[in-house]
């Protein structure tokens, strides 16, 4: 009866609604194109914006898969910091194979998304207590495993395969799109897909629906964690290197990429291609504030400014949509 009433949405307030940021985004592109044509408006100004977010992208993706089904994660930059300290050490200084080390790494993301299902699913802990701490936990690990200092001489080949270079954009890249892809697919064309998405509206009901809610949570926690730990693999093949504590600057700009995702394509909801999106309008307003000479804590400002807009914007959103 309600929706018989509500007044219906029109062309233009359905494209703002969900193309609202794709539309800011193209306005900034213009912008910074206009005032600094000679710098921002150029082919290696646009490859690197786009070539150097794909560790950030993948995180992102990560806590989309997390925030659908109504968790928090705040342990994926650790995460990330210790998959690339493993395959690192274990490479360059114990000698393992490449494949056999970078391996080893991935293993990190779904045992600690184990740990931290079997306490904020099964034991009920708060999730955002329970995985500030396991990542706190996992930075010490990182450190003590590198000794606190940054680890070099990894196996040259994983850069060079991270990044080769197809269609003028690294391998990096391409491999964040296919996450994307990837996650886009569940989301929309999957039963478990559903079922995320029902079971992250509310716990209760998607239970009394048939829905296996509590392993649909632990899936989120170790997949999201295993997503996390491929974005290390990409940092360690990006740099040659890693130092561990570095890695905890992209969390906040995972978040706000996260948050601010849900308010594109599809406003209300935790989706792959928003986040995307959002990645790179984020890195646009970005590398275009510091072109017109603003310093380097723009970065952490903008991402800031970012995250409370977003998850101001997603819960009205979400609010909007149960008004509906």
């Amino acid at each position: 009866m309600e929706s018989a009433t509500a007044p219906r949405e029109s062309a233009i307030q359905h494209i703002l609604r969900h193309y609202g940021v794709v539309i800011v985004w193209i306005v900034l592109i213009v912008f910074f194109s206009v005032v600094e044509p000679g710098t921002f408006f150029t082919a290696s100004n646009f490859s690197a914006m786009f070539s150097t977010q794909s560790s950030l992208l993948i995180l992102a993706l990560s806590l989309v898969v997390t925030l659908s089904v109504g968790e928090m994660d705040l342990s994926v930059a650790s995460v990330l910091g210790l998959t690339a300290t493993v395959t690192a050490v274990l490479n360059s200084q114990a000698g393992w194979p490449l494949p056999i080390a970078v391996l080893a790494g991935l293993a990190c993301g779904p045992i600690i998304g184990l740990i931290n299902a079997f306490f904020a699913v099964v034991l009920e802990i708060n999730a955002l207590i329970v995985t500030l701490g396991t990542g706190t936990l996992v930075l010490g690990i990182s450190e003590f495993v590198s000794n606190s200092s940054a680890i070099g001489g990894v196996d040259p080949q994983l850069t060079t395969v991270i990044l080769f270079r197809f269609l003028g954009m690294p391998m990096s890249f391409w491999i964040a799109v296919v996450f994307v892809a990837a996650v886009w697919y569940i989301q929309q064309f999957t039963t478990l897909g559903r079922s995320m998405l029902f079971t992250g509206q509310n716990h209760t009901v998607a239970r009394l629906a048939g829905i296996r809610v509590t392993a649909v949570r632990i899936g989120a926690y170790v997949f999201g964690s295993l997503i996390a730990a491929v974005a290390g693999e990409i940092v360690l093949g990006t740099s040659g290197g890693i130092e561990a504590s570095s890695t905890q600057t992209l969390l906040l700009p995972a978040f706000a990429a996260a948050f601010l995702g849900a308010a594109v394509i599809q406003p209300g909801r935790f989706n792959a291609w928003g986040a995307a999106v959002a990645v790179f309008f984020l890195i646009t307003g970005i590398t275009g504030l510091q072109l017109l000479g603003l310093a380097a804590w723009i970065q952490d400002a903008f991402y800031g400014a970012a995250l409370v807009g977003a998850v101001t914007a997603s819960r009205l959103m979400a609010r909007s949509q149960r008004e509906r």
